[in-house]
């Protein structure tokens, strides 16, 4: 039985209960391609991917979402009872702005994660809440919004082998029932999107698919050595990676993977020519 949770209750004391909730099954662990923030309403095949792999996970106590979208100097952690929707984004139907994703947070997972954490100081933040590249996935796993959710943020400052490294320390968190989500898009230009592609299913520039396909050997030889180092994979990888905040969430997933760990690649296809869907599940 769980301790009883008092009103007055400190932000501290929660750490003492998050560290005493029963080990549990050891939880996957999932990187999603999230895209457009349209998949957030729409019913198509990226959609129909995420909530095909929901129906193969244990139900989880909580999530830990690293989203490529809450960039920040130093780590953060989410650690409000109960984050608000943001909708970080422009220029989509009202319809997209009206979602919420009313899922609580998790203050004693928060502290927890703050307390297992020995590479850095991490803050626990009272502003931030669920970022569309938190909830337009978690949505479709979760659509009654009946499991915890909190997020981490990706230090701007640091490189890819630093948020590996912390990710690592995040491990405690599968055995007490926690989903470790990544988001983001591992072949992600936005700059050069074929707008005139849009319909056009699987369409991918040359650049594009070599990346990817480069990047998924890796991953399934599980080198991830040469993930880390992607500045050094030559014109392809910069193409696809102009920017590292994307891809950083596929290094807190891979991070986590355990030696003979089974992993799987779903949703695997080109958007718009230079934005891949491909998304993993590890466990």
């Amino acid at each position: 039985m769980l301790p009883f949770i008092s009103s007055k209750m400190k932000l501290s004391d929660f750490g003492t209960m998050a560290s005493i909730l029963p080990a549990t099954e050891k939880m996957p662990v999932l990187f999603l391609g999230h895209g457009n923030p349209m998949n957030a309403i729409e019913d198509n095949e990226f959609v129909q991917g995420w909530k095909t792999v929901a129906k193969t996970l244990p139900k989880p106590t909580a999530i830990l979402c690293v989203s490529a979208h809450w960039e920040t100097k130093g780590t953060m952690v989410t650690a409000m009872e109960k984050p608000r929707t943001i909708h970080d984004f422009g220029g989509f139907p009202k319809a997209l702005f009206d979602v919420q994703y009313p899922a609580k947070g998790s203050p004693a997972f928060a502290n927890e994660t703050k307390n297992i954490i020995t590479k850095t100081e991490v803050v626990l933040d009272q502003q931030w809440g669920l970022d569309h590249g938190c909830w337009s996935v978690i949505k479709h796993l979760y659509p009654n919004a009946d499991v915890p959710v909190f997020q981490m943020s990706l230090d701007y400052s640091q490189t890819p082998q630093y948020h590996y490294d912390l990710a690592k320390e995040l491990a405690a968190l599968r055995s007490k029932g926690v989903l470790i989500v990544g988001s983001g898009n591992i072949v992600h230009n936005l700059g050069l999107m074929a707008w005139n592609k849009m319909n056009e299913p699987n369409f991918g520039f040359d650049w594009a698919i070599e990346a990817n396909e480069k990047m998924k050997k890796f991953i399934l030889e599980n080198n991830h050595k040469e993930l880390i180092n992607y500045t050094s994979q030559g014109k392809s990888f910069d193409l696809a990676i102009p920017s590292p905040d994307h891809y950083l969430p596929l290094l807190y997933t891979l991070a986590l993977q355990e030696e003979k760990e089974t992993i799987s690649i779903f949703n695997d296809k080109a958007v718009m020519g230079s934005l891949t869907m491909t998304s993993i599940k590890i466990g």
